[in-house]
């Protein structure tokens, strides 16, 4: 599962040659995010070529919607973290699905228990 932040400094060209490498394996794939990083993603107000990219990539990646179990997992999340609402519902998400998260923003996932964390920054 592909965090906001990680969508965004691929499709920007920002990660170091092998974290694009990787990055490239896993986006010729199928790409899974959270609606939640969807949300994140297209949030803002982007010229209209960066706008087209963005919702390029969203329309070929699997979406995972909210279920009761994500939302179960999340206020669990919540309880037991001081994380933001959005950062535990894409934890919660990858959780329940087994899947583990892609993303830059270590400090605030990495105490969360049964979650593996990739960083594709230090690949």
């Amino acid at each position: 599962m592909i965090d906001s932040n990680a969508v965004i400094d691929y499709l920007s060209g920002q990660l170091p040659k092998s974290g694009m490498s990787f990055m490239n394996t896993i986006i010729n794939d199928t790409p899974i995010i959270s609606i939640m990083t969807q949300i994140e993603v297209l949030g803002f107000n982007n010229p209209a070529e960066i706008e087209a990219l963005l919702n390029e990539f969203i329309d070929a990646s699997l979406v995972i919607p909210l279920n009761d179990d994500i939302v179960k997992a999340t206020i669990e999340i919540r309880k037991r973290n001081k994380i933001k609402t959005p950062d535990a519902i894409i934890a919660a998400t990858a959780i329940v699905l087994g899947y583990p998260l892609i993303t830059r923003n270590t400090s605030d996932f990495k105490k969360l228990g049964g979650l593996k964390i990739i960083e594709p920054w230090s690949i």
